[in-house]
Order: C-alpha cells, then structure tokens, then sequence
C-alpha cells in the first residue's frame, strides 16, 4: 500500500470474548551471563578483586596471584609479601598471601598489604561494610591485624577495625568498619600489628547494604534494575561461559555451592576470573527474591566448539556417567528433601525448603556432532527417566538458521526434546521482517525458547525492532515459551559484546532503551492470546531491487592487505581506483590498478558507488594480507548508505569466513562460519556472483558459499492482545517503528471506555550506553477508542473487559 493511500485510521479489533490461545506464563525472563565483568566487580558486591590471591595468567597473561595488590610499607615499617601454597586454607584454592614484617613504623603498626578493587572501591558515608579475612600467624608476635578502608592516596582514613588475636591454624575473622566518606576510588589495607609472618587469604570487604540485605549478596542497585524487569525466570550461568573453552573449564555447578573456601575458581571464557561468589545458590536465592524461576544451564557433555586446537571436545567415556549423575545431583540439590545428600547441601547454606526448580537447559550453542548428539543423549534420557518432572531445554546450535539449526531441529524432535534454545543476534530490519516466522511452527512441539537475542545497537530502532519481535513472540506464545534478550550487564571500560541491557560503573547503573521495552513487555504480560485483526496498518517500502550496485573492498580490524586486478563482468572497463571512495582506514595507491588499505579500529572500507547496473553480475579481486590479525572484507550489492552484502574472508581473530547483511549500517550473519582462515603474505583470488539475492562466493577457484537472502516483508507496525485472567485486564501493545504517527481507533468486542496507556517514543538515532537513557516511558490514561500512536513508538494500552466498545 502507498502511505497517500492508506486509510485516515488504523483500525485495531480485538475479540475479547474468544477463548484465545494459551500462551506461556514464563514467556519473557533474563539471562544473566559474566560478560563484561557482569559478575565480580559488577552484580556479585563484594568490593576486594582478588580476595583468594587466584588470579594467573591463565585470566589474562599480564595477572599473577598478586594482582590488585601491592605491599604497604608506611612510616618506616618493613616487610614482603609473596604467595605460596604450601599450607592452603582449602585444597580447591590453594594460594594465599604471606605477609612478613621485619620491623615496624613509628605509628606502631607493621608492613601491610593494600587492594585497589574493580576500578577502585566505591563507599558511602555513613554506611557500613562487613570485612572478612581467613588468617594464621606463622610466626612472630603480628598476632592482630587493622583493616581500613582508606582514600586513594592513603592520606586518610576512611574507616577501621581490628581483627584478632591469630594463632597458628587457620580461622576467620570478621569485623564492621563504618565508612566516614563518600568516595569512589577507595582503596583496602590490612596491616599487621608487630614484627612476623602472617599468613591470608579470602580476604573481603562487603556492603551490609546488599540486594535484600543478604550477608555476601548482590549489589543492590544492579540486582534491583533486573528485579524491576519483573522477569518470569532468570537464565544462568551461560552462555558460553557454561561449556567454557575445553573441558577443564567448564562451568560445573557443584563446585560453586557449600562454603566459599571450598568452590573451585577459575578462568573466564571472556578473559578474566571467575571466584564463584556469586554461584548456583546465589543464583537461585535472588530467582527466589524476585519471583523469577530459574533456569540452569549445564554443558551437554561437551566443550566450546571455539576452543582454541582442540574445538569441541567431549567429556571421556570413562567420567561420562559420573558427569550425568551430577547433572541428577543438580535436580536433587535444587528439589530434594533436606534430608537427602544434596538436598542437605542446600540446607547447610540455609535453605531447606527446596528451590522448585522446573526448567533445566542442556548446551548451548554446541555444534550439533556424532560427540554432542551422544552426550546430550545420555543426559537427556537420565533426566527423563529420573526426574520427568523437569523440562528439558536443548539446544539447536547458535543462529536461528543454517547447517547447525536444521540438524538440532531434527535431532530434538527425534528425541522428543520439549523445549529448545535458539540465539538471535541480528539488525533491527531483520527482526520486522521476521515476525512471522513463528506462526508456521510445530503447535506439538518442540517448543522455542529464544535464549539470547538483542538487535546489535543500543538506540531507538533496535529497541522498537525488539518490541515489535517480542510483540511476534507474544502472538505465538503457545509455542514460543520462553525468551531473554543478551547479554543482561556490560561494566564501563570493560565492555566485551555490546548491545547491552544495562551498563553500570561502581556508582552508578544505566537501563538501556532496549530495558525499558523488555520492561514494558513483563509487566505487561497475559496468560492467553487473543485474536486480532488490523486493518489499514502503514507497510514497509518495498525493497530495492535491481538498480544500480555499489561495491567495496577493505580489511577487519587493524589489518592491512594490498588489492589488485579489481574487475565488474558486466561493467565496460575496469575500474580504476582513482574514482573509489575511501570510508574508512588508510588508503595509499600501489601503481597502476594497485592499492594499499591500512585499519586502525573497527576497518578499512575502499567503496566504488554506482559500480553496475542491474542485479546480475561478477565482482573479482586479488587481496593479500600485509599485517594485523584479521582478513579482509569483500562489499557488494550496495544500494544505499548503510545497506549492502559482504564476505567477510579471515574475520574474527582470522578464524572464519561467513557472508552477511548490513542493513541500515547494521550486519548480521547469513551463513554459519567456516573455519577457513588467511595467511599473511599471500595472493588470494577472491570472486562474488550476484544473481539477484543469490550470491556464490569464490575462493581461488573453490565455492565457499551459496546463499539465497530470501526476505520477507518488514512488520513495520505490529499489534498483539492478551488477557491477563489474574487482573481481568485486556493488554493491547502496539510497536510502530515507521517515522509517522499513526491515528489508531480500538475496538474491543467487550470493554469499558478508557485505557491505561503507556508510551516509549524512541526516534531510531536516539542512543542509550553510560548515560541516562534519552526517553523514557510515559503514563497517563486515554479516554475514548481512538488513539494517535506516535511515530518511533512502543505502546501498551490496559482495560477492564465490560461494556461494548466502538
């Protein structure tokens, strides 16, 4: 339909009296990973980094076991500190610090030691802090120890207690230092009283103004934002820090519940450390404190298909039935009585009521081989035959399309798998033209959960585009189950994947505009989906087609390459790169039809505009990689700024090749990676055939991809309507994503006059990162059926079912 076309009003009906459709009471929740330092140092409050000395360069290859600390010797005392292990507090954490002192200061006190925190420790005035130490005199009379909180340059003293008298075997210590100051760089010390060795570890200074008030909780401010999601569960640990990279790091639940001594830290996937404070019984307890369920994920047996030489790997076939019976021993532990063995391990920690767990997630993302299928079996059909009560949740590999999806279909309807994972990290435009992809699905199942998704941007058009999919979701509720966006948290300076839900530092927290539409949805959630009919709704443009095509040639990240012999089959002549245009990165000339792109950050871009006409033609380039870590970038079927194809040849630290889709400056993937990287100083001749939307790309000589972007038309205005049986309430939600308010009238088979409405306009360059997000929700209450949905907007409209209503 053209816009001049379109009716004056959008017409919205909505059968209140039908039956409707049963749709998932857990369909909207979050999923907590530890990515950008998302756990400690973030939602896990304790402000000491490097409490148990276990940090090494298996984290990063800079950290060693005294990494965030450094000796104090102050007003002339003297002393060392070094780590060993040669009388652990615990076996699983075997390093501690020793702290000696040869002589004293004038103040009396003796050498010391003194954390910087996760970018410094942030303290309040007037509020207080639990501190913590395990310690043992080795020798000496340094039978007592001072801790502080203190500036950052040490000249005052921002609070203090004593902790004492030590002896020679291990024991804790704990005091409460009332803080005198606000600050947000302070830093620990803990200083010996006389000469000696002191031995230390677990060493940690904790608000008493956790999440709840829990002794060694959540940080109240970040724990708090994910209770005002209202999410109906809460995935964790993973993600890919589930699995891990090799079976050594997987993430096994057993070690991270009991005491804190006795849970086996270890490196993060992401690249740094993970001490397990926040572990699977934190993770329930905060589920239980907001209401939401929990929703484990265990590996299935398998390691990361990422692993660096050995890729995926499965657990040996001798541990095999020992690691099944700790996937049964997680269903005890969160279910069982307190009397049973597990169960009364969660009831030392001060839970005996059991937890109710009901969903438990097995892999993530695992490429779907003959090693995963034989895994996933052996615990799938154990928890079936033990524990039917719980539901399974597989997984179909890590796109929502291609080789790994079609086969974890297959394989999980084969095993009956009720629920399965599915990941979508795409562009907003790929989002609207896929809001129907669920009304075709399976109602027998198996059933969807989309575990982690998010529209690659923080701004106005992602946030409306994921309204407008979780809208879809909410239409097809029957069958999709589940849904979290991803990642949850992302920690300033240290962002690691972006979008982000919400971003913090130590002193302050940021929902995103994508929060506020995830919130929006919670709150606003039903139990039964309605029938909805719209008619005269604004339609999206219709996609390019045919024209002419621009082309373009550059490298990833920091890389540089040469390119030569540039031809266009269907173009007269060759073009000469005089006439290209250099977006981005260094461009130098090489000679006649040679050129050098040198990137710095994100990569080099050489674009030739209005290349060719038509939709059918070659496009071929000699490249050679000259330095940096990656590969090149191979453009094509540009149409306009922002929306073009590219081959991607040796992305991603030069591990893959993939084709993709940029729309809107956005790019997503529309093929698995393929394990196919470049060599430095070598000529590749890199070919792309474009027939319309099938392309077939060439790597000297040899096909690597053949694709078909088959598209759908963008939803670009999307309504759905549920009832809410607890309240009696009817929710409408609206998600116009077209830059034109829309005049909407309502009509409600049976309702009352007026709607309690709710609005998020979020025009598309609008963006939201370490700062307050730039719109924000608006409330007030619209009185008659007609409604003016506003241009770039998400709106939820609440009514009292009653009267007719026209």
């Amino acid at each position: 339909m053209v816009e001049s076309d379109r009716p004056a009003e959008t017409v919205i009906e909505v059968d209140t009296r039908a039956p409707g459709t049963a749709i998932s009471p857990d369909l909207f929740g979050v999923f907590f990973e530890d990515l950008s330092h998302a756990a400690d140092g973030g939602l896990y409050a304790e402000l000491v980094q490097n409490r148990s000395f276990e940090y090494s360069p298996a984290d990063r290859p800079e950290w060693h076991a005294l990494t965030a600390w450094e000796l104090l010797e102050r007003d002339g005392a003297a002393g060392s500190l070094t780590v060993a292990t040669i009388v652990p507090l615990h076996p699983a954490n075997p390093h501690h610090a020793v702290l000696s002192t040869t002589a004293t200061g004038t103040t009396g006190l003796g050498a010391g030691l003194r954390n910087e925190g996760f970018d410094g420790i942030a303290v309040r005035a007037g509020e207080t802090y639990d501190v913590s130490l395990y310690a043992r005199l080795a020798d000496g009379s340094a039978d007592r120890l001072v801790a502080r909180i203190e500036s950052r340059d040490g000249s005052r003293v921002y609070g203090q207690a004593e902790l004492g008298p030590l002896n020679g075997s291990w024991e804790r210590y704990a005091a409460v230092i009332t803080c005198e100051a606000t600050a947000p760089d302070a830093r620990f010390t803990v200083t010996a009283t006389g000469t000696g060795t002191v031995h230390l570890d677990l060493v940690s200074l904790f608000p008493q103004a956790t999440f709840r008030g829990r002794p060694g909780g959540l940080r109240a401010d970040l724990a708090q934002a994910i209770a005002d999601l209202k999410p109906k569960f809460v995935r964790f640990p993973g993600g890919c820090v589930a699995h891990g990279l090799g079976l050594s790091n997987m993430y096994r639940w057993p070690d991270t519940v009991g005491p804190l001594p006795a849970r086996r830290q270890m490196s993060n996937l992401w690249g740094y450390h993970q001490s397990m404070g926040l572990g699977y019984f934190e993770y329930f307890q905060f589920c239980e404190d907001i209401g939401a369920k929990p929703l484990p994920v265990v590996p299935a047996g398998v390691c990361c298909q990422n692993t660096p030489v050995t890729g995926q790997v499965g657990i040996p076939e001798e541990e095999m039935q020992a690691y099944v019976e700790e996937v049964l021993a997680l269903v005890e532990w969160a279910n069982g009585p307190a009397d049973s063995r597990w169960g009364a391990v969660r009831a030392a920690a001060g839970h005996p009521e059991p937890f109710g767990l009901e969903y438990l997630g097995v892999g993530n993302e695992d490429v779907i081989s003959d090693t995963f299928r034989d895994r996933f079996t052996r615990i799938h059909d154990a928890l079936r035959e033990h524990h039917p009560e719980i539901t399974v949740i597989g997984t179909v590999g890590p796109f929502p399309a291609g080789e790994d999806w079609e086969k974890g279909w297959a394989f999980a309807r084969e095993k009956r798998v009720p629920i399965v994972d599915e990941h979508s990290y795409k562009s907003p435009r790929w989002f609207l033209e896929n809001t129907r992809r669920f009304e075709t699905m399976d109602r027998e199942g198996p059933h969807l959960y989309i575990g982690e998704y998010g529209s690659w941007r923080n701004n106005g058009r992602s946030a409306l585009a994921e309204a407008a999919y979780m809208i879809a979701m909410e239409r097809n509720g029957d069958v999709v189950r589940l849904a979290s966006y991803a990642p949850l948290l992302a920690k300033r300076d240290h962002v690691q994947w972006s979008p982000d839900l919400i971003y913090f530092d130590n002193t302050d927290v940021w929902p995103t505009l994508n929060y506020h539409v995830q919130q929006m949805h919670s709150v606003n959630s039903g139990d039964t989906a309605l029938p909805v009919t719209v008619t005269g709704a604004p339609e999206a443009p219709p996609l390019p087609d045919g024209g002419r095509h621009g082309v373009l040639i550059g490298t990833s990240a920091d890389t540089g390459a040469e390119f030569t012999d540039v031809r266009i089959d269907s173009s007269p002549a060759t073009p000469d790169f005089a006439d290209w245009h250099a977006e981005s990165g260094t461009c130098e000339p090489g000679g006649e039809g040679h050129v050098r792109l040198t990137a710095s950050g994100e990569g080099s871009r050489l674009l030739l505009a209005d290349a060719v006409d038509g939709p059918s033609y070659a496009f071929s380039v000699r490249a050679r990689k000259t330095d940096g870590g990656e590969g090149f970038v191979i453009g094509f079927a540009a149409t306009s700024p922002g929306d073009w194809y590219q081959w991607t040849v040796g992305g991603w630290q030069n591990r893959f090749t993939r084709l993709q889709r940029v729309d809107d400056g956005v790019e997503h993937d529309l093929t698995d990676p393929m394990d196919v990287p470049v060599e430095t100083g070598r000529w590749y001749d890199l070919r792309v055939e474009v027939e319309g939307r099938r392309f077939r790309c060439y790597r000297d000589g040899q096909l690597l991809h053949d694709v078909e972007d088959v598209r759908s038309a963008a939803e670009v205005f999307a309504v759905s309507a549920v009832r809410d049986s607890a309240t009696g309430d009817v929710i409408v939600k609206i998600a116009n994503t077209t830059p034109e308010p829309v005049t909407s009238r309502l009509r409600l088979t049976a309702a009352e006059d007026g709607f309690e409405r709710t609005t998020l306009t979020a025009p598309p360059h609008l963006t939201s990162r370490f700062e307050p997000a730039p719109a924000t929700p608006a409330e007030d209450r619209l009185t008659g059926p007609v409604c003016e949905i506003p241009a770039y907007s998400f709106t939820v409209l609440r009514t009292r079912t009653g009267s007719d209503q026209s």
